[in-house]
């Protein structure tokens, strides 16, 4: 599409639904979105040239010596935005060099964008397709505080064992569980309808197993770039809803003690011609040979991987036993503690497709689906098979079986260390820049840096009577 064209599609939103205002969303190295305002009036060309200047160096981008970027608005992305109470249409954008005019390198749309391109390049004409599943809590109270003096968290929900309704939901119990006990129906139903009007594709959703208010919806799927901008935006939708609603919502991986984390599975195949390329009916579980290298190539640099998918401290307290989230990395038919688990529901030549179920949504969706993808690619590009599947109970299996396969990072500094080790596959045609890795390996050391100095509630519960 031309600027003109570009221009013209913005001007028959804005006049369809009266908007007001434009609101231009762009996403920091985190994966959280910052936006800003602009009236309805200055609309022309020059939003989609020139576009809007922004200080980078307040986002972590640049030092505040030279932190001129400028953003430039997708109108492939245009929504009317629900949460405003003026009519408004919510773009969101790319970032550039502000002095040379040139995609900026650390922009990660930008390298989602490479990605799909060194993608059709590789493998001829082929499409990424992405589905996640997203697992998240709503609260009804939270407070939260980390002061020198005053450290706490407390949360409190509808569906907890103390309202006194008769109809709670049972620690550990809430799969698929129906109203009265399930108090939130209505929430995804708003949900669904707020997400079908801004054109995102929704499967179903359902209670989950938390019995204090935990969540499931899953998207149908979409290529790369598509679906990491569908992340950020139910991710927002989610968040504005249940404020909007006077209640909280949480992707936090662990946000209980003891009970079901919330991860973000990724459903995806490489498409062709309507096609999975990872179907081949003669071969055992019907996983073609393209198929077998891209789940060897993704185990192959599964630890480093984790430092995307899974980039938060509190990522790993989830990935503990007993509750569905993989200790090894292995991949398994059917079996949700596999890192990789086959779909047998899937088995045909339009569908086939893996899971990968380690991630979380604290993860950047434009930098956790390109490594995924590049990891994948390094497979079918070295010719790596993946090991043999693994068949029934992993912790059954005899210990020579399960010494061919890695167990998964035991925390965020391993698997940044594994990163700083392995990240070739992902520099591949300059995808993933040196820049971009340092920098990523610098912000989430800082994470742990302070998370290891502060004074936590638990260390008082063990220590202060000593």
């Amino acid at each position: 599409m031309n600027i003109s064209e570009s221009v013209d599609r913005l001007n028959k939103m804005i006049e369809d639904v009266g908007a007001s205002f434009i609101d231009l969303k762009f996403c920091d190295l985190y994966g959280r979105w910052h936006h800003l305002t602009i009236d309805t009036s200055i609309i022309g060309e020059k939003l989609f040239t020139v576009g809007i200047g922004i200080d980078g160096s307040s986002m972590g981008y640049k030092s505040i010596e030279s932190g001129d970027l400028t953003i430039i608005p997708d109108i492939n992305t245009a929504f009317v935005d629900p949460f405003y109470d003026l009519p408004t249409i919510s773009m969101i954008c790319d970032i550039t060099e502000s002095s040379i005019e040139k995609p900026f390198q650390l922009d990660p749309r930008f390298i989602a964008r490479k990605c799909e391109s060194y993608l059709s390049n590789t493998v001829n004409g082929a499409t990424a397709l992405f589905s996640p599943e997203f697992e998240f809590y709503l609260f009804d109270e939270v407070e939260i505080a980390v002061k020198p003096h005053y450290s706490c968290f407390s949360l409190l929900s509808l569906e907890e064992d103390e309202t006194g309704r008769g109809a709670d939901i049972r620690h550990q119990e809430g799969y698929h569980h129906i109203p009265p006990a399930d108090a939130f129906n209505n929430f995804r139903n708003n949900l669904s309808m707020m997400l079908k009007e801004a054109n995102i594709p929704l499967k179903y959703h359902h209670h989950e197993v938390g019995a204090m208010g935990q969540q499931e919806i899953e998207l149908g799927f979409l290529p790369l770039l598509n679906m990491a901008d569908n992340v950020m935006m139910v991710k927002y939708f989610v968040r504005n809803l249940a404020y909007k609603e006077g209640i909280s919502a949480t992707f936090m991986p662990k946000p209980i003690q003891n009970a079901s984390g919330s991860g973000m599975h990724i459903h995806l195949y490489l498409e062709k011609d309507g096609n999975s390329l990872f179907y081949d009916g003669s071969k055992p579980s019907c996983l073609s040979d393209t198929g077998m290298k891209y789940i060897g190539g993704i185990l192959k640099n599964g630890k480093a991987l984790f430092a995307f998918t899974n980039p938060s401290v509190n990522s790993y307290k989830r990935l503990c036993p007993h509750y569905e989230a993989p200790e090894y990395l292995f991949h398994s038919e059917a079996n949700r503690t596999a890192a990789i688990r086959i779909p047998s529901y899937a088995k045909n030549p339009q569908e086939m497709r893996i899971e990968y179920r380690p991630s979380d949504a604290t993860a950047n969706p434009y930098l956790s689906f390109s490594a995924l993808l590049l990891a994948g690619l390094y497979g079918i590009r070295t010719d790596i098979q993946a090991p043999d599947l693994v068949v029934g109970d992993f912790e059954s299996q005899p210990s020579k079986v399960k010494k061919r396969f890695d167990r998964v990072p035991s925390n965020l500094k391993e698997a940044l260390d594994a990163l700083k080790r392995e990240h070739e596959f992902l520099m591949v045609d300059n995808i993933f820049t040196e820049e971009l890795i340092n920098a990523w390996i610098l912000l989430k050391s800082s994470e742990i840096d302070m998370i290891e100095k502060g004074i936590s509630p638990m260390e008082f519960y063990l220590y202060y009577d000593t």
